[in-house]
Formats: C-alpha cells, structure tokens, sequence
C-alpha cells in the first residue's frame, strides 16, 4: 500500500498544468494581440502577425496530454477584430493511469468580430480518458466557424481504442442565449461502441463543425460535395451544423477539408502540410 501511494505521489508530482489566455482586438482594421498569457507546456505563435486578418497556432511543448493533466485556453475577439486559430499538430491524449485528462476551452467573440477555431485532431490512445468542456460566447452580429475532429487510435499504426473514456460537453450562447447544447460520452469498452450501427458502424473518427451565422443554404451548399465517409448537415436558428463519422483520420479530413470550403471557411495552412 505505501509503495502504491508513493507511486501515486511520483505521477501526481509530474502532471502537466497548461493555459493560454489570448485576447485580441482591431486597430485601424488591423487586429492585434492585447494579451497573451502562457503556462506551463502551452505555447501560442502568430506566424502572419503583419497581416490584417491574425492567424494564431497552438503549440503543446509536451507532446501530448497524459492523465491527470489539466489544459485551459482561453480566446478573446474583440469587436471588429479576426482571428484564426488552429495548433501545430494533432493533441494525442495518452493512456490514464489515474484520473481523467482534463481539458477546458472558452471562446468568446464581440460584435462584428470573426474566429475560426479550426485545430488538428484530437487523437486518443488505448486506455486514454478524457474530459472535455468547450464553452463559447458569441454577439449577436458574430461570425464564428469550428470544426472539432476526434480519431479513436491510429489506424496506420494497427492501434485501436479498445478501452477508454470520452466526455465531451459543448455549450453555445448567442447573445446571452443557449443555441447549442450538447455532451458526447463513450466510456468503458470504446472499441465495440463504436462497431454499433446506432453509434459509428465500426467508424473510429468522428467531427462536428459548426458555424455561426448559418443558413439552409450554405448547408445545402456543403450537402452537395462528395464525401469518404458519412456526413449530415442540418440548419436551424441561425446556426448551420455539420456531423461525420470516417473509417480513419485521412478520410475524415478530406471530408471536413470539403465542407469547411463549402461554407466560405479558409484551411489552416498546417492543415496542408
């Protein structure tokens, strides 16, 4: 027992506590950094820092997020203002000994103001166990566009995600109103959740984008693509919704590659490379 407990006191010791704090505002139609905090493994670069639109990239120093860690980022638009926002790589969320990873994003976008947070994949491993939480705050005369990607293993490695957790809880306010609401949970046995029909048909990479301000007809727009694996797009009360379920990571973003154009967004140049 005190061998464990000392093992326990090893790994509590060495978890990672990361946050970003960025803000950004328009000067002279320029939009510029007013605040950029860093701690801890989280890095942000801004590689077309003369340009009027910002293009900010998130860097995760450590290589990945292990159990027990804890992330926050948090990214402020100011009115008038336009920020990009993608990450160098994809975030791998390692095996859990212990407690969860915890990850918690707040985005927040004034009037006339414009993000993209469009990162690379969320890639779990086997036994990872993750806990997620996104909160965004938009005006009423925001633009906004996401797309969130999870793969479940690394199929050109021969991995699978036999066991594991997923909580993942959403929650979107226009204005000071709840538009969007919702929580994604696998846990237990991972791999044969997802072989249900009902779930993933035997899918191991799953998306959502979405964008603010949307419309039937840019859904439309997107429906018409062709697509590797399956995608549903819905519009309603302003908001344009997009859901995909992939056989693995490439075809899932070529597919989200596809809509993203489909509804006016620009790829990360990352995305590309």
């Amino acid at each position: 027992m005190q061998a464990a407990t000392a093992l326990n006191s090893v790994f509590a010791a060495n978890r990672s506590a990361g946050r970003i704090a960025l803000s950004v505002g328009a000067q002279d139609g320029v939009t510029r950094r007013r605040e950029v905090y860093e701690h801890g493994p989280l890095r942000i670069r801004f590689p077309n820092a003369g340009d009027h639109d910002l293009e900010a990239v998130i860097v995760n120093t450590a290589g990945g997020i292990a159990g027990g860690d804890r992330h926050d980022i948090d990214i402020g638009v100011g009115n008038g203002a336009a920020l990009g926002v993608t990450t160098a790589a994809a975030e791998k969320i390692y095996r859990a000994l212990g407690p969860c990873a915890e990850i918690a994003i707040r985005l927040a976008v004034g009037a006339g103001g414009r993000l993209s947070w469009l990162p690379q994949e969320t890639i779990l491993f086997d036994r990872a166990r993750l806990d997620r939480r996104i909160d965004i705050e938009l005006d009423a005369d925001a633009t906004f566009l996401m797309a969130e990607a999870v793969v479940f293993g690394r199929t050109a490695m021969g991995e699978a995600v036999e066991q594991g957790a997923f909580n993942d809880r959403w929650r979107v306010r226009r204005d000071g109103r709840l538009i969007l609401a919702e929580t994604v949970r696998l846990d237990g046995p991972i791999e044969r959740m997802l072989a249900e029909p009902a779930v993933a048909n035997g899918g191991i990479a799953i998306a959502t984008v979405l964008a603010v301000p949307g419309d039937e007809q840019m859904a439309e727009r997107a429906r018409t693509q062709s697509f590797c694996g399956e995608v549903g797009i819905s519009a309603w009360n302003g908001l344009a919704v997009a859901r995909f379920c992939a056989k693995d990571g490439a075809g899932l973003r070529r597919d989200l590659a596809t809509v993203i154009a489909a509804l006016g967004g620009t790829l990360p140049r990352l995305w590309l490379n």
